[in-house]
């Protein structure tokens, strides 16, 4: 194993670490101790890679972040131009690559419940963060929505596109009373709620 090979696989462990303890325990409620202990490396490891909980905390969501949000700025434009004027379309681009994620892949689903955390416990460093790194993605989709509803005020469209997010993020938790049917693969239980929650939000921006 090279050293770079090695280097690449304790920063992966110590993240997937921190991502199962922060998911169940809170930001908070997760010590650097835990951390290291569950990912088996010793706290130097973690000083070296991330040089402080903070910065773990901030790469743990830069690490799903990074794709979901890039993969939502790709479809984003492929919708808007060959689907000019549709807000489905957009919608989708918005929420077909998150349900993606949440779908575990890559070991991503405890990432779900790592984002329910980050509503709930208030973390301003955390916040901060994620504006700086990623508030431009529902800007752009701000924008986008806003060419289709020229009567829509830009108050009312954010307010709008944040109860989406909202919907969403509970949509990925798979808390709800709509539970994947027997039988019923996992991508198509994804597609449809995806199609639901698309449908749904098209006639809330509309309305």
């Amino acid at each position: 194993m090279t050293t770079s090979t090695a280097q690449f696989s304790t920063k992966d462990k110590i993240l997937g670490a921190a991502e199962e303890l922060f998911a169940t325990h809170g930001f908070t409620g997760t010590s650097l101790r835990q951390v290291t202990s569950r990912a088996d490396v010793n706290i130097a490891a973690v000083n070296y890679h991330f040089g402080s909980k903070e910065n773990l905390v901030n790469e743990v969501f830069r690490r799903r972040m990074d794709q979901m949000s890039a993969q939502r700025l790709a479809q984003l434009e492929r919708a808007l131009a060959e689907q000019p004027g549709e807000i489905e379309p957009i919608i989708a681009a918005f929420v077909e690559p998150a349900l993606d994620m949440a779908s575990g892949r890559a070991g991503s689903g405890a990432f779900v419940r790592v984002i329910a955390r980050a509503y709930v416990e208030k973390n301003d460093a955390l916040r901060k963060f994620l504006s700086e790194q990623y508030g431009h993605v529902p800007r752009e989709f701000a924008g986008a929505l806003a060419a289709c509803l020229p009567g829509l005020g830009k108050a009312e469209l954010y307010g709008r596109l944040d109860f989406l997010a909202g919907a969403l993020t509970y949509a990925m938790a798979d808390f709800g009373l709509i539970k994947r049917p027997p039988g019923t693969t996992e991508h198509a239980h994804r597609t449809r709620i995806a199609g639901e929650l698309i449908r749904f939000a098209a006639a809330g921006f509309r309305a």
